[in-house]
């Protein structure tokens, strides 16, 4: 009788076991709520597009926690060769879906092979990356002529302002206005190499740029520093404390990142 009770309940215990989808001391792949997922974590490329002699790509690194840590572009060595004489060329890159909660929607790389204003400080060959937080079709609507130059002059409420920056006259087409570091190394006597510059549309930050000489860049520099933050940002998303500008020999390749994002 206590026999035929245990195969009884034993049998009842199977049951229910099979029922609820997950079998004794086994992983159960198909039914995802059997098992955790371990959360996304890596270095994700984006968009890659021929610059110069060489190639060019966005990408981020997501963490453990699955949040992103940094974002930012890739070059190759052989792209600072080759690259177009003459006017400014843009070369626009799409992030990785993986940076969907960071601030940036895309990435614009400007080759300025005369360099631009202001003269005797910017005028020499370098890249402008600007990480946007609005869409390209957004870009499209600043013409920075007209009546859009209101949208220009308009300037943020100041808790919106990095410290220590300023306006600069006027604004761009597809960009905006661009505010600069007074206390920046090229404004105090010394050469631009790299610099870093916030850029505002109609009282809202849309877009960060670091900029950088192809001059720097050949010296292989291993730079790291820290952001001149504002106190408050237009949306909640992952910023960067950081920027750093390296080179990998391994890879042959150089990195501009936006680094240590952290929600804000």
């Amino acid at each position: 009788m206590k026999d035929r009770k245990m195969t009884y309940y034993l049998c009842l215990f199977t049951a229910a076991i099979l029922f609820s989808g997950c079998a004794i001391g086994e992983a159960q792949p198909q039914k995802e709520n059997c098992i955790a997922k371990p959360a996304q974590m890596g270095t994700f490329e984006g968009e890659n597009k021929t610059l110069g002699s060489g190639t060019v790509y966005s990408w981020v690194t997501i963490d453990r926690e699955g949040n992103p840590s940094s974002t930012g572009v890739n070059f190759t060595e052989s792209a600072l060769k080759g690259l177009p004489e003459g006017e400014i060329v843009e070369y626009t890159l799409a992030l990785p879906e993986e940076a969907a909660s960071t601030a940036y929607n895309h990435i614009g790389i400007d080759w300025n092979p005369q360099g631009h204003e202001p003269q005797g400080i910017y005028d020499m060959p370098h890249f402008d990356v600007h990480f946007y937080m609005i869409s390209p079709e957004e870009r499209d609507k600043i013409t920075a002529s007209g009546e859009d130059c209101k949208n220009l002059s308009k300037g943020p409420a100041p808790r919106y302002i990095p410290e220590g920056y300023v306006s600069t006259p006027g604004g761009v087409p597809r960009m905006g206005a661009h505010w600069i570091d007074q206390e920046a190394p090229e404004f105090n006597g010394q050469p631009f190499n790299e610099t870093f510059i916030y850029g505002f549309y109609g009282g809202k930050m849309v877009f960060v740029e670091p900029m950088v000489t192809i001059d720097f860049l050949e010296t292989k520099p291993e730079v790291t520093k820290e952001l001149k933050l504002p106190e408050c940002y237009p949306t909640s998303a992952y910023y960067p404390a950081n920027y750093s500008i390296s080179y990998n020999d391994k890879g042959k390749e150089y990195t501009l990142a936006l680094e240590n994002l952290t929600l804000r």
